[in-house]
């Protein structure tokens, strides 16, 4: 496979500069590369109430942010298996978070950059997520990085599993920011390798893991969406043998209530299709996807993982702010829900995606349950602090949070860092 890239070396002199310049790059051809999608927001479709109750807020106290008293730390899950890791609370920790600073990462994209994009506000960077029955274990990138030598992790899916790559190599790079590392990227694949370890961490780019008409990593901003619900191998080709298979499929789901279905195939130029009600393709979809993971995967080689989906954050009456934009100019958690919210995910597709992950025959395939705890980070986005279409935003269109505000992806550093918190905790259970 050809791929390009350019490398980053540790050391100064003009290597250095070398190096800088090749990070700059790479990080302008990414935004070009995978930023061109313009998801329509869908607030006058169906919502669905949250079914558990799986996340609360809790602000510690002043003496608790006080250097002196600083919050407890995270310490080893003694049973990961048996505690619940996505039931807790989000608690305000000025000790221990950030997990890596904006400007520390070269790889980190404009469009997800918030303070260098002007926000002033830094606190969505601050809260730790928190089990209620355990507590995670202290994320260790060179302990990861022993447990990926010789081994590749992958991302597949939209361009929220983008944003979790974004953060995995930031957190992996924080752990290790001298020596020599490199990225190339092939069409749909971005590959970021560590050399020292021979690991990579990749992503590939499948916004709804079957064929569609929106795979083109460039020219996917398409409003007439089409899939094949029953072909994944043109996809599929590029999963196997790898070691860690970490996938998501959602928000691209969500701009119709219905999907249209390809009879046959874009290759023999079918124009022909059904529409078919959004949970009902969604679960033909995934059973796609699972009957290739029980026919392709080796239990003894890989281990996959299941992303739940990523919540929008739209219709600011959901957190008692009926005078609020989208999620602009949003500070803090929803605070002070006892239970569930809803904020218009659908259920429907959760529920789908937890019972097929369980179903799959031969391997066992992890469900790592996001949803619940990220429906409460309202702060948390990428809102006007962003680009659009590989551009960042005028100071006219960030005046324009009701049209411009992006209250899908999410800042970094920020939540995505805490999903990958979850991952490293069944991938590293034991530390």
């Amino acid at each position: 496979m050809k791929s390009g890239g350019r490398k980053v070396m540790g050391g100064g002199g003009n290597t250095g500069v070398f190096s800088i310049l090749g990070i700059l790059i790479f990080v302008f051809l990414f935004a070009v590369f995978m930023y061109g999608e313009d998801i329509r927001y869908i607030a006058n479709l169906s919502f669905f109430s949250s079914s558990d109750e799986s996340a609360e807020i809790k602000q510690v106290s002043a003496k608790e942010n006080n250097p002196l008293h600083s919050p407890p730390a995270a310490v080893a899950l003694s049973r990961p298996k048996t505690c619940n890791i996505f039931v807790g609370e989000w608690v305000l920790d000025n000790t221990s978070r950030p997990l890596y600073k904006e400007d520390g990462c070269p790889f980190l994209s404009t469009q997800v950059s918030c303070m260098m994009n002007g926000r002033q506000d830094d606190t969505y960077q601050k809260w730790r997520w928190q089990p209620r029955s355990c507590s995670l274990p202290q994320f260790d990138g060179r302990m990861l990085l022993e447990k990926l030598r010789d081994k590749r992790l992958m991302f597949v899916g939209d361009s929220l599993n983008r944003n979790q790559w974004e953060s995995m190599v930031c957190l992996l790079y924080s752990a290790v920011p001298d020596g020599e590392k490199s990225y190339a990227y092939n069409n749909s694949l971005i590959i970021y390798r560590i050399q020292g370890y021979n690991a990579t961490v990749e992503f590939y780019w499948a916004p709804f893991l079957v064929e569609s008409n929106s795979d083109d990593p460039l020219a996917h901003s398409i409003t007439d969406r089409i899939i094949m619900a029953d072909s994944i191998d043109k996809h599929a080709k590029y999963w196997r043998g790898v070691d860690y298979l970490i996938f998501n499929t959602y928000i691209w789901w969500m701009n119709t209530a219905n999907i249209k279905v390809l009879r046959g195939s874009f290759d023999e130029g079918s124009k022909l299709y059904d529409e078919i009600e959004r949970a009902t393709a969604y679960e033909r979809v995934l059973r796609t996807w699972a009957r290739w993971v029980e026919g392709n995967v080796d239990s003894e080689k890989t281990t996959v993982f299941f992303n739940s989906m990523s919540p929008l954050h739209i219709r600011p009456v959901d957190w008692g702010n009926p005078a609020g934009v989208k999620c602009a100019m949003e500070k803090l958690p929803i605070m002070n829900y006892a239970g569930p919210i809803n904020v218009g995910t659908d259920r429907r597709l959760h529920v789908v995606a937890a019972n097929l992950t369980r179903s799959i025959r031969g391997l066992v395939v992890t469900f790592i349950d996001i949803t619940g705890l990220s429906e409460y980070r309202k702060d948390a986005h990428t809102s006007v602090h962003t680009v659009r279409q590989g551009k960042l935003l005028t100071a006219e269109q960030k005046a324009q949070p009701l049209v411009y505000a992006d209250c899908i992806h999410w800042c970094l550093p920020g939540l995505p860092d805490t999903w990958n918190e979850l991952l490293y905790a069944r991938i590293v259970p034991n530390t």
